[in-house]
């Protein structure tokens, strides 16, 4: 069983704006949403035994999203509930598809986690991320899970997914961020959350994995040289391997070993990049255990090949969510080749 854990939250976004120039507000469309809830969405569908740890609302969203979950094949047994509110994204969609999010978080009930007890037997790997390792009091209790199942020899997987308008001291975080490396095997994060982790000056924001070309810069600056050394330094404190998303541009893997592998994304007509970064967390997930590499030595055996194969792979499944409204990953059937 794959656990993953963090918030689960309602993405609200806007139609489409009308051309008629009467200045109305788009309408918004609740959809059930949150990386680590798309996560196990996505692993669920490509047909891995997932379970779901995290805090979540018994308001009328909330049951949407629990819904969402035993609809997946998601197991709930790790899920608190609580009284609190769920909190809310409003996606800002941009003309090329890719998303910006404000949100509204006080007093609501995924940031009110609390440490579980020990993960069930069959639990091989924990994947944790976004939100719920930035918001107190649950990032603590976010992280002390992520530090017990390392200990514990657990496979534990991260990805960052850096909303910096929900981090007040950016040092501190990126200080903290440092912290659970040793207790990471796979880090799997986009070029521009590298960026910002690195403090490398942007450019233009990446887009998903398997956008069509969306005018994304990344590398063209010279940043991506920078980055890929602040990764060598971050494989130094832990990880096997780090994955990084490079919008129409693919992915790249940096080993421990040295070894660094590209594919490119497969191109297709994005309507939004939602939930791209998270169908590429499930994806990996999914592969690396066809591969037999759910620990962090077999993760450091994998080949050139084997890689090549997995991020295939994740920018197929990729592809197909960037391709529809929302955070819609695939089905194992419509990325079997």
């Amino acid at each position: 069983m794959i656990v993953v854990a963090g918030e689960a939250l309602i993405d609200l976004v806007p139609s489409p704006r009308e051309a008629s120039g009467d200045g109305r507000l788009p309408a918004l469309s609740p959809r059930r949403g949150g990386g680590p809830y798309n996560t196990a969405i996505a692993l669920g569908r490509l047909g891995s035994p997932t379970a779901f740890c995290s805090r979540i609302s018994t308001d009328a969203f909330g049951e949407a999203l629990v819904e969402g979950l035993r609809t997946g094949g998601v197991d709930t047994s790790l899920v608190e509930r609580g009284t609190e509110p769920t909190t809310l994204a409003l996606a800002d969609i941009s003309p090329d598809g890719s998303a910006g999010y404000g949100f509204y978080v006080d007093g609501t009930a995924d940031r009110l986690f609390t440490l579980p007890p020990a993960l069930p037997e069959g639990a091989r790997a924990l994947s944790l991320g976004t939100c719920s390792l930035v918001l107190e009091p649950g990032a603590s209790a976010y992280e002390a899970l992520l530090r017990r199942e390392a200990r514990r020899g657990v496979f534990t997987a991260l990805d960052p997914n850096i909303r910096a308008g929900l981090i007040a001291d950016p040092a501190a975080y990126r200080a903290r961020f440092a912290s659970w490396l040793p207790h990471v095997a796979l880090l799997k994060m986009s070029e521009e959350d590298a960026r910002w982790l690195a403090e490398v000056e942007t450019g233009s924001p990446s887009g998903a994995p398997g956008a069509s070309d969306n005018g994304d810069d990344s590398g063209a600056d010279g940043a991506w040289e920078a980055v890929a050394a602040a990764a060598k330094g971050w494989l130094g404190a832990g990880p096997a391997a780090i994955v990084i998303t490079r919008g129409g541009d693919g992915l790249t893997v940096l080993t421990h070993g040295g070894d660094e592998v590209s594919v490119p994304g497969d191109r297709v007509e994005v309507v939004d990049t939602i939930g791209a970064g998270d169908t590429v967390n499930a994806a990996l997930l999914h592969r690396l255990d066809a591969h037999g590499a759910l620990s962090h030595a077999a993760v450091a055996a994998l080949g050139a090949g084997d890689w090549r194969d997995i991020l295939g792979f994740a920018a197929r499944a990729a592809a197909v969510t960037c391709s529809r409204a929302g955070a819609e990953p695939p089905y194992a059937a419509e990325i079997a080749m």
